[in-house]
């Protein structure tokens, strides 16, 4: 089945610019899969159609941090494998706790997050090296991983952003290095994700791969945007990104 103009009319610009926030501060899905819903497509096969594209638009957001030399390989791969676990928790999870008091934590959180950096306007500015001990960044990085890939098995939504503040609030990496860094741990669980939705038939190729090209070029140019001009830009854009986590689970919740 071929889709049709209108479908692809609405979905580019918004998988363009799901790319090029989540490439900057994360949270893209908060936005590209609403657009695959909106664009008609079935809940399964959106979820799946939206991992195609997310997964080719952060794999090209990985390859630009990494040329910048904003990767911690290292952590990187450490927290990836946390996360691989943690989310096979997380989604076990889901059926012996309440989604509800997860959405409670998120709304008296997400708030103080906001607040924070744009009180802090120094926040993740410089990359503080040497600052954590190596055993322990290790640990921290496993930690980092297994606890927010256990909330992406359960919940999801914002798992970039929290990510990005976790690496630079923990490990004192520098904003742009936390960013790149997460976008190894996302490229790790999309792809996961993704074998599950191709192996389970939940993947619209007709829709994604031309999605998939949107978000790709958001991605090359909002990482391309955060490794020349840093902390400056990305701080307001992971503000934006805060914000907008905290009116989709303020929304899901008093909705339900």
């Amino acid at each position: 089945m071929t889709p049709d103009l209108k479908t692809m009319l609405i979905l580019c610009p918004l998988i363009f610019l799901a790319g090029f926030v989540d490439s900057v501060a994360g949270g893209g899905g908060l936005i590209s899969l609403p657009a695959y819903l909106l664009a008609g497509l079935p809940i399964h096969t959106a979820y799946g159609t939206n991992k195609l594209s997310a997964t080719c638009g952060t794999a090209v957001s990985v390859w630009r941090y990494r040329k910048g030399g904003y990767i911690r390989l290292r952590p990187a791969l450490t927290a990836a494998a946390g996360a691989l676990g943690g989310s096979w928790l997380g989604a076990g999870l889901v059926t012996v706790l309440d989604e509800g008091a997860l959405q409670i934590c998120l709304m008296a959180v997400l708030p103080a997050a906001a607040v924070f950096l744009l009180c802090n306007r120094g926040f993740g500015d410089r990359e503080e090296d040497g600052e954590v001990p190596e055993p322990r960044l290790t640990l921290l990085s496993l930690a980092i991983g297994f606890v927010i890939g256990a909330y992406d098995g359960f919940f999801g939504p914002g798992t970039g952003t929290f990510l990005a503040l976790a690496f630079t609030g923990l490990l004192h990496f520098s904003l742009t290095s936390a960013t790149g860094t997460a976008k190894v741990v996302n490229l790790t669980s999309n792809l996961a994700a993704l074998a599950v939705y191709i192996l389970d038939g939940r993947v619209w190729y007709a829709v994604g791969l031309p999605a998939a090209v949107c978000g790709i070029l958001g991605n090359y140019l909002g990482a391309g945007l955060a490794v020349k001009k840093g902390a400056r830009f990305i701080r307001p854009v992971l503000v934006c990104a805060v914000a907008l986590l905290l009116v989709k689970v303020g929304w899901d919740f008093f909705r339900g």
